[in-house]
């Protein structure tokens, strides 16, 4: 099953539509093919609504809540590189991911939080092509109050 295949079944099962690919917020690109790596920018948590997750992790957010931020976070990821791809069968696997979980500073789960990324990503890629390197770190804050701000590198196939 192709990656592409992967993705529609796993949106049906999970009930969501992939959101449009989001419009960059500022003077940068959504994402820079270099060689065989796509690096893609910093995406924020965006609800099917539009409206973006905005809450510190240990404030008014839960795990769950953030969980669903970085879930939110990697469809918009994901939603990029099929803008511009054309189709996620490109991909050949995830590099790297990094996640930012705006947070307390008594809150010591980010990485439990940016699974949330990494978990799906290994549903549509496959865990072998799908769990890469990754770092989880905090932030006292981040752009427009959101919860999580996630980027990646990929490896595109030959």
């Amino acid at each position: 099953m192709s990656a592409e295949d992967r993705l529609a079944a796993k949106l049906s099962e999970l009930k969501i539509m992939l959101p449009p690919a989001p419009e960059p917020k500022g003077v940068y690109r959504p994402l820079m093919i270099v060689d065989k790596l796509v690096y893609t920018s910093g995406h924020l948590p965006v609800r099917p609504s539009g409206e973006l997750v905005t809450g510190r992790l240990g404030g008014e957010l839960t795990m769950e809540a953030g969980y669903e931020a970085a879930r939110l976070a990697g469809l918009g990821i994901l939603a990029s590189l099929r803008k511009q791809l054309g189709t996620l069968d490109r991909i050949r696997r995830v590099v790297k991911v990094l996640g930012v979980v705006n947070c307390t500073p008594e809150f010591t789960h980010q990485p439990a939080v940016i699974n949330g990324c990494s978990e799906l990503f290994g549903q549509i890629f496959g865990l072998d092509a799908g769990i890469g390197a990754r770092s989880a770190l905090a932030a006292p804050s981040l752009p427009l109050g959101v919860a999580v701000e996630i980027e990646a590198i990929f490896e595109l196939e030959g």
